[in-house]
């Protein structure tokens, strides 16, 4: 199907604004009018609890997140995997700055990447980096021994695992290769399971935190992004399971869900982009490209580069939920750091009814 022309969907928003609006300028009012009665309170409390209902919105989108009292940073230690660049090299350098032993595990460690040196020159014993690909059962587990071996108190096992790594890409479904889809899932899921299965005993004696950092395309689908939302949803996915399984314990599993943060973090350039879209026209069956045509491949492909330069400019979201994963007395189930306009559309495409949703954004 053709992708729906702009102005029909900013109708359709547009329409169910109003929709929404009258639903809730007489429907609340009648509702709370029904629910006085049944409590037997005079009806002119009405317009009392529609200020408090209010109010309660307005408090709970503007004030800051609430406190939930803070854990000891000291004498504790946190691993955190895909610390080359982006937001794990970034947080690295913040939770060593609050204090924690940070265990880096760089990609590119053993081949002198500049993510890795940069960690290294903080020549700190409390920044530890250690060689991880974490697609590589070897690599894992000697990064795994190499933590017990430096750990100030191994009997107080390790406080936290931040899974980061990840591996990013995008195309049509009859564009993208198999291997394309073994391949991110390998990083993205197999990856998290893997070092999250290695470490889960060192976890379970500190009674700590597992941070897995999946994204919003973890809970909702897009056009060109299958292979990498596939990976993210077995990522939500694995993440309720272990939180179900780990609160005897007293584990806490925490999944971070950040919406756009390419400008941030240059995950996508415009290079990128580019030598991208050259394999997948290069590699697709001769009867893909007949029937898609190369006009609506580089429409796709034009959407792709639009967003190089988008998104929000700081990691500063990302880092300070995942801080708060592991530094909080009760740390929330799932953040979602991303923009205001991307956090109203994940909301109506997981309540809406599906071919509303559909409507609005395809």
């Amino acid at each position: 199907m053709a992708p729906q022309p702009s102005w029909l969907r900013a109708a359709a928003l547009v329409l169910l604004s109003v929709f929404l609006t009258v639903l809730l300028g007489l429907g609340l009012p009648a509702l709370l009018n029904h629910l006085t009665r049944l409590l037997g309170l005079p009806e002119s409390s009405v317009t009392e609890c529609v200020v408090l209902v209010y109010a309660g919105l307005v408090l709970l989108v503007a004030t800051p997140r609430i406190p939930r009292g803070l854990e000891q940073v000291s004498g504790r230690a946190v691993f955190i995997t895909g610390c080359d660049s982006g937001f794990g090299h970034a947080l690295a350098k913040h939770l060593h700055g609050l204090g924690f032993t940070v265990f880096a595990g760089c990609f590119l460690k053993d081949q002198g990447g500049e993510g890795a040196k940069e960690l290294e020159e903080f020549h700190s014993d409390r920044m530890k980096l250690v060689q991880l690909d974490v697609c590589s059962e070897e690599q894992v587990n000697q990064a795994v021994e190499f933590i017990k071996e430096n750990l100030e108190d191994s009997e107080r096992g390790l406080w936290a695992v931040v899974n980061n790594a990840g591996k990013s890409t995008f195309g049509e479904v009859e564009f993208t290769s198999m291997d394309t889809y073994k391949e991110v899932s390998e990083v993205n899921l197999w990856g998290t399971i893997r070092v999250t299965k290695a470490v889960l005993p060192l976890i379970r004696r500190a009674k700590g935190r597992v941070v897995n950092v999946a994204s919003m395309y973890g809970r909702i689908g897009n056009v060109m992004r299958s292979s990498y939302c596939v990976s993210k949803y077995g990522v939500e996915a694995f993440s309720d399971c272990l939180r179900y399984e780990m609160k005897p314990w007293g584990v806490k599993v925490s999944i971070v869900e950040p919406g756009n943060f390419i400008a941030a973090t240059g995950i996508l350039t415009r290079d990128i982009v580019t030598s991208t879209a050259h394999k997948l026209w290069s590699d697709a069956p001769s009867g893909v490209k007949e029937d898609y045509g190369k006009a609506h491949f580089e429409q796709h492909v034009a959407l792709m580069r639009s967003f190089c330069s988008s998104g929000i400019k700081s990691m500063a979201p990302v880092l300070d939920d995942i801080t708060d994963a592991i530094v909080s007395k009760r740390p929330y189930a799932r953040y979602c750091p991303s923009e205001p306009h991307w956090w109203i559309r994940l909301q109506l495409m997981t309540h809406l009814p599906t071919a509303l949703s559909d409507l609005l954004y395809f």
